[in-house]
């Protein structure tokens, strides 16, 4: 089984999200987080099942949120680049590719 490793700003992507969600309503942040593991663990199980969004990278869609979950795969892990919200800056991720 691979291992999951975030990019620093994907890591900031999900604590934000994850902040406003539950500033609307409380708890909705925590069900983000859960729709974010449950998320991770179905790419972990099957990682080639998502689109291919470029050359390199797959996005997950989250069910009930609009979000995405953008991640390569490398040969021992699975890197996420992103938890980009589906409406906002298409692309803007593109740049973490780079590092």
């Amino acid at each position: 089984m691979r291992r999951v490793a975030f990019h620093p700003e994907a890591d900031n992507e999900v604590i934000e999200a994850a902040r406003y969600y539950e500033t609307r309503s409380a708890g909705l942040g925590f069900s983000f987080l859960i729709e974010l593991d449950s998320s991770i663990e179905q790419v972990v199980a099957n990682p080639e099942a998502y689109q291919l969004v470029s050359e390199d990278v797959r996005r997950k869609p989250f069910r009930r949120f609009p979000h995405s979950l953008l991640y390569v795969i490398e040969v021992d892990r699975i890197r996420v680049v992103a938890v980009a919200h589906q409406k906002r800056r298409p692309n803007y991720w593109r740049f973490r590719l780079l590092g």
